[in-house]
């Protein structure tokens, strides 16, 4: 509860998070969260070489595994912070999640969005409650305007992925795959392919297997790939992003925190085109009956391509708020070769 709130969270992190903000985040998110399963599927195993462990973080609150950040930053706010409201700059999940946030507290959130989000995810933001306002196309556009909204209002603002309580957050769904694993099967992951847009879950992720044999592999769309520049730079690039199914994985640049801890955990950096995200998704959604939006596939596509052969391999489905009109188009393109 808002009451129960504790004091120092509103304090911008300027420190990395650490593993054991992780275990403290999934102390706080537990009561909050639904539990989302982690599944095997053996037509899947047999296209990757490799036994596979799925988590679906599209099955949490809001359909993404975003809910956990938001919540873990907002759960930490004093309450005359809070009451000021929340304001956040989104292409759709993250959105989402700070507006689920915001309903669940009974407070007040204003969502910049791009012009160019998908209609499904601008309605369900609406449907929390919450104030849309559409600005620009990219990131640093609706990231300026949230900046110049908070600066006005005090409203505080919700990082969507290069924040220490955001990244702690994210990377609760990693160490829930961890534990379960172990919990199933009396081993460690040998590695586990995370989705990259701001890079929140992939630090996270890294956090959560830090110190343990798995190794961390990042994915990226083609053109998208923020990361992928800025770990061989040594610094964040800015990229202009270009066309891709997976629009919650465009933003112009990746957190300066999240660049930071991949540069320290992180095996490399992965792209996926959209042929493969679209037959993955297929794959996904007619083998093992889970539906996930293009964003939610990119990890899956990137293991059933590049996991190493006979490994134990982590996937970690990002989320599955998708229009119906591009999961027709999906399968009309992709079924018959699924169930060839």
């Amino acid at each position: 509860m808002l009451s129960a709130m504790s004091a120092d969270a509103s304090q911008q992190a300027s420190n990395l998070p650490t593993t054991a903000d992780l275990l403290s985040a999934q102390e706080r998110l537990e009561p909050h969260l639904l539990p989302t399963p982690v599944i095997c599927n053996p037509r899947l195993d047999e296209v990757a070489g490799a036994e596979l462990w799925i988590k679906a973080e599209n099955l949490q609150h809001i359909g993404a595994f975003k809910a956990r950040g938001a919540l873990n930053t907002v759960a930490q706010l004093p309450a005359q912070t809070a009451a000021k409201g929340l304001v956040t700059y989104s292409s759709g999940n993250h959105a989402q999640a700070v507006a689920w946030v915001a309903k669940r507290f009974a407070l007040k959130a204003t969502i910049f969005m791009p012009t160019n989000a998908p209609s499904v995810k601008v309605a369900a933001v609406r449907r929390m409650g919450a104030e849309v306002v559409m600005v620009g196309t990219t990131s640093l556009e609706r990231q300026s305007a949230a900046l110049d909204f908070a600066g006005k209002t005090g409203a505080f603002i919700i990082e969507p992925f290069d924040h220490a309580h955001t990244i702690a957050g994210q990377g609760t769904a990693a160490l829930e795959l961890q534990q379960e694993v172990a919990s199933r099967c009396g081993a460690a992951l040998d590695e586990v392919f995370v989705p990259i847009g701001g890079g929140g879950l992939a630090a996270g992720a890294c956090l959560a297997f830090a110190g343990s044999q798995t190794e961390v592999i990042g994915v990226e769309p083609e053109g998208c790939n923020s990361m992928q520049q800025s770990l061989a730079a040594g610094h964040v690039v800015s990229v202009e992003p270009g066309p891709t199914l997976a629009d919650g994985l465009r933003p112009t640049r990746v957190g300066e925190l999240n660049l930071a801890i991949c540069k320290q955990h992180l095996r490399e950096v992965l792209t996926v085109n959209d042929d493969e995200l679209g037959l993955s998704l297929v794959r996904l959604l007619l083998w093992a009956k889970i539906l996930v939006e293009p964003s939610g596939a990119a990890a899956l596509a990137a293991a059933l391509r590049s996991a190493r052969k006979g490994a134990r391999v982590g996937v970690i489905l990002s989320g599955g708020n998708m229009a119906a009109s591009t999961l027709v188009e999906l399968l009309g393109k992709h079924a018959a070769a699924v169930e060839a």
